[in-house]
């Protein structure tokens, strides 16, 4: 913004006195005149930030921590599903400064104007993020990286409770292809005993699906949506639970096999672990890959305090946070400066920073013709509703 400035003058006034009046005694000294008040910068915000954001997604006292360094109350909300976050946005006037899109969902947002640019200048940590991710989001979704700043990273892939499966298959092996465990009759048809969840979204299920046809994940050919229908609808039957709370749902024994996030499947193992459980939860590698996320920080069109929420991006960005948010929450970081500071035993974890082998088999997220949007809905609904 542009700064006002005010600028004073003096004016005099010349009085001439008549010769030969008579003398008149001196005026009294004008009352003095208070001062107005200096006007609030332009740029003035009340102390607040309402943030939106994806549940069990922020170490334990960061918000905490910005609130007692910056004054800044802090208003953090949650959602379930991008479908969730994009209908609020398109609503209009959410109420929120910041919001978390998955990238997939991130690119309409910024087409259709509901995300405003980032101002760099204010973001001095920008520095500290992953090149090559930068790289990749600029690609696929944000030109010149205008608007999105990477929360974390992560992959959609198949969980399991390793103790249940087994006893659940019997003598039957496990699959080369863990996608098998959550898409073939075969193995659907066992492990339905202990439990099988698909996470209650389309915009997860439906590209696992056309990825296992061999379509592609990402398809805008309505046609190829009818044909991950068809392969859906022979194990509908097994499904047990569409969850909307994943990681209770695995730590918890209601699934013992699950089409989730790889971070969720590794808090949920953590979890169990907490819980002395028996049972050994692993998030799996399918062989032919697994399909990469990319949650990203944005502020909304109409944020009421751009500026607090650019303050608390670049403290996010810190290289301490990252690495604070890769060993609490198991999701890898995009910050390059703060995988250093990780956990060995986190850095370690191959499906949480995978092989570089691995990394080159996963499918890189793209974006939806609104015709396959519609499509995929529609799929989804129909293997829901088991129609």
């Amino acid at each position: 913004m542009m700064k006002k400035y005010l600028w004073s003058f003096a004016l005099s006034a010349i009085v001439f006195a008549g010769c030969g009046k008579k003398e008149e005694p001196p005026a009294p000294a004008p009352a003095p005149v208070a001062s107005a008040p200096a006007p609030a910068p332009v740029n003035a915000e009340e102390k607040v930030l309402n943030i939106y954001n994806w549940p069990d997604y922020v170490p334990e006292g960061m918000i905490a921590t910005f609130e007692k360094e910056t004054g800044i109350k802090v208003n953090y909300d949650t959602f379930e599903t991008n479908e969730a976050l994009h209908a609020k946005l398109v609503a209009g006037n959410s109420g929120y400064d910041i919001v978390v899109p998955g990238s997939v969902f991130a690119k309409p947002q910024i087409e259709g104007g509901l995300l405003q640019p980032l101002d760099k200048t204010k973001i001095k940590n920008l520095s500290n993020l992953d090149l090559a991710i930068m790289a990749t989001l600029a690609a696929k979704t944000d030109p010149d990286n205008k608007h999105l700043v990477p929360w974390a990273w992560g992959f959609t892939t198949v969980g399991i409770n390793k103790t249940k499966v087994a006893k659940a298959l019997g003598k039957m092996p496990m699959p080369e292809n863990a996608w098998d465990l959550v898409f073939k009759p075969e193995y659907t048809s066992k492990l339905k005993s202990c439990g099988i969840a698909y996470l209650d979204s389309p915009t997860e299920i439906i590209p696992v699906a056309l990825h296992y046809i061999g379509k592609d994940a990402y398809s805008n050919d309505p046609a190829d949506y009818k044909l991950a229908t068809e392969m859906l609808a022979k194990v509908r039957k097994d499904v047990r639970i569409f969850s909307s709370t994943m990681i209770d749902d695995i730590a918890g024994g209601k699934a013992c096999v699950a089409i989730g996030w790889s971070g969720d499947i590794n808090i949920a193992a953590a979890r169990a672990k907490e819980n002395k459980s028996k049972d050994e939860i692993e998030s799996m590698l399918p062989s032919t890959g697994a399909l990469i996320f990319f949650d990203t920080m944005a502020i909304t069109k109409d944020a009421k305090h751009p500026n607090n929420a650019h303050a608390f991006i670049d403290f996010y960005l810190r290289a301490e946070n990252a690495a604070r948010m890769s060993n609490e929450m198991n999701y890898p970081t995009a910050n390059k400066a703060g995988i250093p500071l990780v956990k060995p035993e986190i850095a370690a974890n191959k499906t949480i920073f995978v092989d570089a082998d691995y990394f080159a088999k996963m499918i890189p997220p793209s974006s939806f013709s609104n015709e396959a949007r519609e499509a995929m809905a529609n799929a989804y609904n129909s293997f829901k509703k088991g129609k």
